[in-house]
């Protein structure tokens, strides 16, 4: 078993800062994706920041030059940098790993608990 341990969210004014954490931990052989989804009250999850498998990073439109994805490999663990935070970045903010567990096997997708960030105006 894997399991996503986030932290970093919190409460900010528009305009503000916060950086998110995720660490994996467990049974872990090798991470191919790992990044971050966020969820806004009544709408759909959707994926803000990712590093791909072979190593690139993508970024939604709407937090492109605002937030930033980073990683350290050694600690398993990635990074969302949030600047210039606006009210529309209110959400749930999801880790998302896509986990090769045993050498060989079939890679599976971890999702962490969630951790809330909240912008006020």
């Amino acid at each position: 078993q894997v399991q996503l341990a986030e932290s970093g969210g919190g409460l900010v004014q528009a305009g503000g800062s916060l950086r998110l954490s995720c660490a994996a931990s467990g049974s872990i052989f090798s991470i191919n994706v790992m990044g971050w989804y966020r969820q806004a009250p009544g709408k759909q999850r959707e994926l803000v920041a990712s590093f791909t498998s072979g190593g690139s990073t993508y970024y939604a439109d709407s937090v492109k030059g605002r937030f930033t994805i980073s990683r350290d490999n050694a600690k398993n663990t990635v990074y969302l940098q949030t600047n210039n935070l606006k009210p529309e970045d209110t959400a749930v903010y999801y880790c998302n790993a896509v986990v090769v567990t045993v050498r060989g096997t079939l890679p599976v997708v971890y999702w962490g608990q969630g951790t809330q960030v909240t912008v006020s105006s």
